[in-house]
């Protein structure tokens, strides 16, 4: 498998370490000819994560992503959702021909309201059996630390997807396996905002009891969302037989959808939390974006999954309400009391 890698944040770097330190050569795209010249020279990302140091004999560095998709065979997509329809403008679509596009994108492309696979299947009638994601929980920088962390892989081919897996798998990395592209994917958009809210809450001066309550009552809330979508893998204690893992089948409890939400709602690290948390202290969101200096999925999330929602009907009062906060400049105050009168 030859990998390539377009995406050079946090994540991105976070997946080439993986796959670097199993001695496998990678085709990295970054952003500017400056960070080739450093990575190349110093051995680090410049901007992130840059206590990770790499063999520059297993990369071959990039600023092209036609390019780099040119040379590899396994395309692993790490941008953020807003620059996914950027990236692939103007590339022709025989170039995906025999290709495996692998999404590390936890977002939607707002542009369009559209998961990844969607596009592609729209723009380049790019066939779901050779598209595949990797989702969490996991959080680039304990990867760095390598502090021993879950991925989730999807795939409608499972045995190929475990191919896959088994690349990024070392002994900081537990990989899981399952076939629900769709679900992954919308509980990845998902948890983000339910994160942004958490984030509000903490700004707001709200403890720990209210966020346990918030957290609860969201994960109750994607759940009837996946329903409404078609997911059904979201029975809590219910699995059926597995015969090729010795592991229970997964289910909404999993890893990837309740853990992920968890996870992405406490951590310090979760930038959508931090995100949140600036709006809920008074940042407006424009301000809150450049003192970050990183992209908080759950912003433009919370936008597309209200467009989405107009059509599937699923009652999301706290969604609603970090939708309202952040695109119709509902005051914070007014939005946490309504998600307060919403929670049982």
């Amino acid at each position: 498998m030859e990998f390539g890698i377009i995406g050079s944040g946090s994540w991105g770097t976070a997946l080439v370490k993986m796959l670097t330190d199993n001695g496998l050569r990678i085709n990295w795209c970054v952003r500017t000819g400056e960070m080739v010249k450093y990575i190349g020279k110093r051995r680090h990302n410049p901007n992130y994560l840059t206590s990770v140091s790499f063999d520059t004999g297993l990369l071959k560095l990039f600023t092209d992503p036609q390019k780099t998709i040119a040379a590899s065979d396994h395309i692993v997509i790490v941008t953020p959702s807003a620059y996914v329809t950027q990236l692939f403008t103007g590339i022709p679509g025989k170039m995906l021909n025999r290709k495996k596009i692998i999404s590390a994108v936890k977002g939607m492309l707002p542009q369009h309201n559209l998961l990844l696979n969607d596009y592609l299947r729209a723009k380049f009638d790019f066939s779901i059996d050779n598209y595949f994601t990797i989702m969490g929980p996991c959080h680039a920088e304990e990867v760095a630390a390598e502090r021993l962390s879950y991925l989730t892989f999807s795939g409608v081919q499972r045995a190929y997807t475990q191919k896959i897996a088994e690349q990024f798998s070392t002994p900081y990395i537990n990989t899981v396996v399952n076939t629900d592209v769709y679900g992954v994917q919308y509980a990845a958009v998902l948890k983000n905002i339910y994160a942004v809210a958490s984030g509000i809450a903490l700004g707001r001066g709200y403890g720990d009891n209210f966020l346990s309550v918030l957290i609860a009552n969201s994960a109750d809330e994607m759940a009837g969302f996946l329903r409404k979508v078609g997911i059904r893998n979201i029975k809590v204690g219910i699995h059926s037989a597995h015969k090729l893992q010795q592991k229970k089948s997964p289910n909404y409890a999993a890893s990837v959808y309740l853990g992920d939400l968890l996870v992405t709602c406490y951590s310090m690290f979760s930038r959508n939390r931090t995100f949140g948390n600036m709006i809920g202290k008074g940042y407006t969101v424009q301000s809150a974006e450049l003192e970050m200096k990183m992209v908080a999925e759950g912003y433009n999330a919370s936008r597309s999954i209200f467009n989405i929602n107009k059509e599937i009907g699923a009652d999301m009062p706290v969604a609603q309400a970090v939708y309202e906060i952040l695109w119709k400049k509902l005051p914070v105050a007014v939005g946490l009391k309504r998600i307060e009168d919403s929670l049982v």
